[in-house]
């Protein structure tokens, strides 16, 4: 048994966790969502839950247990199946590991995918659990290329509503934010699994918009902001955002956020130079500063 953490051990149909260890948090009875599959297994769907149990390692067992059974909406099907066992669970801080059996490696690949995004963003909704990593027995497990996938967190998973599912790959983006005075551009780096539906520009626009993951970090970009569409022609790529663009957040300059935007993008190798639009319009001006019919190039000066 393991020294550091609490060994749960997993039992469909039963509730009991083992006497040893630490106790949870007494969370209270937490409104959440449950994610399953869809049934044609292209996305996955949530479906809210109230939990029973106030103990965050009982809460665990719940929610797996309740992850293994029929949904409510028939047109979802439950993440944790005949096709593979869960053979123990240990929480550790704000982790939480789960240990598989080989049956787990025949999952389809979207399949595969979808049902860690689905365990991902139900655990982590707990209170004090952040992380979600998993193991095959005693091997971890790795995506098709072999490589380890590593510790979990929800923001990895990015959607695509709409789309069908085709393939998900991890990438690693380079992203511009902001410093507490709105003034500079800070480089940050974060890694997300998407699927390849979305562009590449699509996906750092999206993430953009969504902001920085830490304290250190500011946003540029009103979050209210859509993309309408991305495109990009002859190294130029073309921004389309909805009027909410229009409204700038107090703590980034013109310059700032029209930068984020710009050598975030240019960070890509098929992208030069950056124009944006509202609603496909490129008349006026960001903030009644910068036209929006400038093409922008990257901007070093303004990096910190």
């Amino acid at each position: 048994m393991r020294t550091a953490g609490y060994v749960l051990i997993f039992l469909f149909g039963l509730l009991a966790l083992s006497g040893c260890g630490k106790t949870g948090e007494e969370d209270g009875n937490q409104s959440m969502d449950i994610y399953y599959l869809n049934k044609d297994e292209t996305g996955i769907d949530s479906e809210p839950y109230t939990l029973q149990e106030t103990d965050t390692n009982r809460q665990i067992q719940e929610i797996l247990k309740v992850m293994a059974q029929a949904p409510d909406n028939a047109d979802n099907k439950a993440v944790i199946s005949s096709s593979f066992t869960i053979l123990e669970i240990v929480r550790e801080g704000e982790q939480v590991i789960l240990t598989v059996d080989e049956g787990y490696r025949n999952l389809d690949p979207a399949a595969e995918v979808l049902t860690r995004a689905a365990l991902v963003r139900t655990l982590t909704q707990l209170n004090g659990i952040d992380y979600v990593s998993m193991k095959v027995r005693n091997d971890p497990l790795t995506d098709r290329s072999g490589n380890p996938i590593g510790i979990m967190e929800a923001s990895m998973f990015i959607d695509n509503a709409g789309d069908e599912i085709n393939t998900y790959e991890r990438a690693r983006l380079t992203l511009y934010f902001t410093d507490a005075n709105g003034t500079k551009l800070l480089q940050a780096t974060r890694t997300v699994v998407y699927n390849t539906n979305i562009s590449m520009e699509k996906l750092v626009m999206e993430q953009l918009i969504k902001g920085p993951n830490n304290d250190e970090l500011f946003p540029t970009i009103n979050p209210e902001t859509k993309v309408n569409n991305v495109t990009v022609k002859d190294g130029i790529c073309y921004v389309n955002l909805n009027e909410s663009f229009l409204t700038p957040l107090p703590n980034a300059t013109s310059e700032v956020t029209i930068y984020s935007i710009t050598n975030s993008l240019v960070e890509l190798p098929n992208v030069n130079k950056v124009q944006i639009s509202i609603n496909g319009n490129t008349e006026g001006s960001f903030r009644e500063r910068i036209p929006f019919s400038t093409i922008f190039e990257r901007n070093l000066e303004l990096i910190e």
